[in-house]
C-alpha cells in the first residue's frame, strides 16, 4: 500500500459554470455595457464610473458622459476640468482624472481604440488589474478570471464554505476564479458576468437569498450549515458624513458649480472645523483635482 488516501490531492471544483449561465441569461439586469455592440471606450468608462458607486448612479452619468464623449480622442480634446465637472457626484473625482489621463494616451498612442491586452490596459494612466481584466472580457470577450467584492463573496460561501471572504488575496482570488471557468470563451465571459450578478443581488454580504441562488445545491457554507465566518475580514470604509471625504465634496461641490475662481474667503465658509478644511483643501491640489492659491482663488484644473 503506498499511505495514500481518495482525498489526496486537489479538491474538486464543482461545475458551477452551468447553472450560473443558465441563470444569468434569464434573469440578468439589462444594463448598458452587456447590450450587443456597446464600444469597448464605453466599458472601460462604466468600469471606472462603477468602482464604488452603485449601478443606479453610474447608469444615467455614463449615458450622458458618452453621448458628449463618445470616442477617448474626444474626451482628451476637452479640457481636464470638464470631465471632473462632468463627473458630478459620483464620488472619488479623482477617477475622473484618471479616465481623461486615459483617454489621452489611448488617443494618442493606440490610435483613439481602447487597447485589448491586459498589460498595454494596465500601462494606461489609473488603471488596476481588476479594470484592465474587466475590458479585456467584457468589451473583447478574452478569457480571464475577473474579481471584484461581489465575487470574492460568491467564491468564499461556493467553494471555502466561508461566510464572508478575507482580504483581497490576488494570488488565491485569481486562481480561485480561474477554476470555475469553462474554456470556452463566452462561456467564461458570461459566467464572470454572472457570477457578479449573483454577489450583487442574491448572494448579498447581509441576508443572503439562498433560496433564489441557482448554486445553492452545490454551495459549501450552505452543506456545512452556514457556519459564522471567525477568520480576517475585508476592511470596512470608513463613515462618510464628517470625514475628509465629506470636506473634499463640498469643496469640490463649490468649484464645479463656478466659472470664475473661488476665493479663499468661500472656502472658509463651506466647512467649520478649520484644521479639517485645510487638510481637505491640500490633498484636492495635492491630487490635480483643483488648482490656485490664496491670493487668486481656486478652480478645477484647466489644462
Amino acid at each position: 500500500m503506498d499511505g495514500g488516501s481518495a482525498t489526496d490531492g486537489p479538491p474538486t471544483v464543482p461545475d458551477l459554470a452551468t447553472p450560473l449561465i443558465a441563470w444569468f441569461r434569464a434573469e440578468a439586469r439589462d444594463l448598458p455595457w452587456r447590450r450587443p455592440g456597446f464600444p469597448a471606450w464605453g466599458t472601460l468608462v462604466s468600469e471606472i464610473m462603477l468602482q464604488q458607486t452603485q449601478v443606479a448612479r453610474v447608469v444615467p452619468r455614463l449615458e450622458a458622459w458618452l453621448t458628449r464623449w463618445p470616442t477617448p480622442r474626444d474626451l482628451a480634446q476637452s479640457p481636464p476640468a470638464d470631465a471632473v465637472r462632468a463627473w458630478d457626484r459620483l464620488g472619488y473625482p479623482r477617477r475622473a482624472l484618471a479616465l481623461h489621463a486615459a483617454a489621452t494616451v489611448i488617443a494618442e498612442q493606440h490610435d483613439n481604440v481602447v487597447p485589448r491586452d491586459v498589460d498595454a490596459l494596465l500601462a494606461l494612466p489609473g488603471i488596476g488589474d481588476y479594470t484592465a481584466r474587466a475590458v479585456a472580457v467584457f468589451a473583447y470577450g478574452d478569457r480571464h478570471p475577473v474579481v471584484d467584492v461581489n465575487v470574492r463573496r460568491v467564491l468564499a460561501r461556493a467553494l471555502l464554505g466561508q461566510g464572508q471572504p478575507g482580504p483581497a488575496k490576488a494570488k488565491q482570488d485569481l486562481p480561485l476564479m480561474e477554476s470555475v471557468l469553462p474554456s470556452d470563451r463566452d462561456d467564461a465571459a458570461a459566467t464572470n458576468a454572472a457570477v457578479m450578478e449573483l454577489g450583487a443581488l442574491v448572494c448579498v454580504a447581509r441576508s443572503p437569498v439562498c433560496d433564489a441562488c441557482p448554486i445553492a445545491d452545490r454551495c459549501a457554507w450552505r452543506a456545512a450549515g452556514y457556519p459564522e465566518h471567525d477568520g480576517p475580514r475585508a476592511p470596512k470604509q470608513a463613515r462618510f458624513a464628517g470625514s475628509d471625504r465629506q470636506v473634499r465634496g463640498l469643496i469640490m461641490a463649490e468649484l464645479r458649480a463656478s466659472d470664475v475662481p473661488v476665493l479663499r474667503t468661500e472656502i472658509d465658509m463651506i466647512w467649520p472645523d478649520d484644521a479639517q478644511r485645510e487638510r481637505a483643501l491640500a490633498s484636492l491640489l495635492a491630487d490635480g483635482l483643483a488648482v490656485g492659491d490664496d491670493t487668486g482663488g481656486y478652480t478645477l484644473p484647466h489644462g
